[in-house]
């Protein structure tokens, strides 16, 4: 494992990556192998691993351990390649490409693939439940994270994403399900972080703040890509939203508005950073980065 005592996303990235390569490895001969091999074709297809990154920054930021995190931050990346194999199936989004590779129900079938992604949300709580992390940790985690996908957080997003599809919504009702489709685990990932240091619960709630900024601008560069990217950039198929009729921020705003948007929200997102913790130099970085990329 690389050094972790000095922030670096590379670093971030493949101490993650290490980890889950470590996960759900059965042998051929195992009758569950088909399965653990359709859990282990999404969760090790590449990825930013921005959520995990978050965990554990947030983590280094409060004084923890970062290798006791690392439970916590491979948990967040299985539960969030649990919803994109769901987001994926042939009865949400219908897509055929993730990350430049065929998506889950397209290699296993459709069965498989909705199995695959049911099995990684329990292993994420199994895995943050059975970390080394304190045993007060432990909870406050798998409670943050069980908020962030439920009624309340990304499935309940994705219930208005879907009831929207067809309907001229306004940017508040956009907004509403962004906070909870993507907002809610980015944001969950940055309290984690602080809960796994066993931080206050002013840096919590600092924290939570920061990720739902962040989740905003990030979705708002989502809906910029798929219009302005292309397939090769982005690893899947661009235009899916204008197609199935989505509400986005570039068809209610235009690129302009979108721009200033996401700037405006990645100034507020630092400005909170600054009132709980003192060492912030890689997240406003990565917020910059965040801001203007290009995949």
């Amino acid at each position: 494992m690389k050094n972790l005592s000095c922030p670096d996303l590379e670093a971030y990235r493949a101490a993650v990556d290490d980890k889950l390569l470590k996960e759900f490895l059965l042998s051929e001969e195992d009758a569950l192998f088909g399965f653990s091999d359709a859990m282990r074709y999404s969760l090790l297809s590449g990825g930013k691993r921005i959520r995990a990154t978050l965990v554990l920054e947030f983590c280094r930021i409060c004084g923890g351990n970062i290798p006791s995190a690392l439970d916590i931050a491979c948990a967040v990346e299985m539960l969030h390649t649990y919803s994109l194999i769901h987001d994926d199936l042939p009865c949400m989004d219908n897509d055929s490409l993730r990350r430049g590779k065929p998506t889950n129900h397209i290699v296993y079938g459709e069965c498989v693939a909705t199995l695959a992604g049911d099995a990684l949300q329990a292993e994420a709580f199994h895995t943050i439940l059975t970390s080394s992390v304190s045993d007060s940790a432990r909870l406050r985690c798998a409670g943050l994270l069980a908020d962030a996908v439920g009624l309340q957080g990304m499935c309940g997003g994705q219930y208005l994403d879907m009831i929207g599809e067809g309907k001229q919504l306004s940017v508040n009702q956009l907004d509403l399900i962004n906070r909870k489709k993507t907002g809610a685990l980015l944001a969950a990932s940055c309290a984690m972080g602080v809960a796994s240091a066993d931080g206050s619960r002013e840096q919590e709630d600092a924290a939570r703040q920061y990720g739902e900024l962040l989740g905003l601008a990030f979705q708002i560069r989502d809906d910029m890509l798929d219009v302005l990217s292309t397939e090769a950039e982005l690893g899947k198929p661009i235009g899916s939203d204008a197609a199935e009729k989505k509400n986005t921020y570039m068809a209610l705003l235009g690129q302009a508005a979108c721009e200033a948007e996401i700037a405006r929200l990645s100034k507020q997102a630092v400005s909170i950073l600054h009132t709980q913790f003192s060492d912030t130099v890689f997240l406003e970085d990565l917020t910059k980065q965040l801001a203007a990329r290009k995949k």
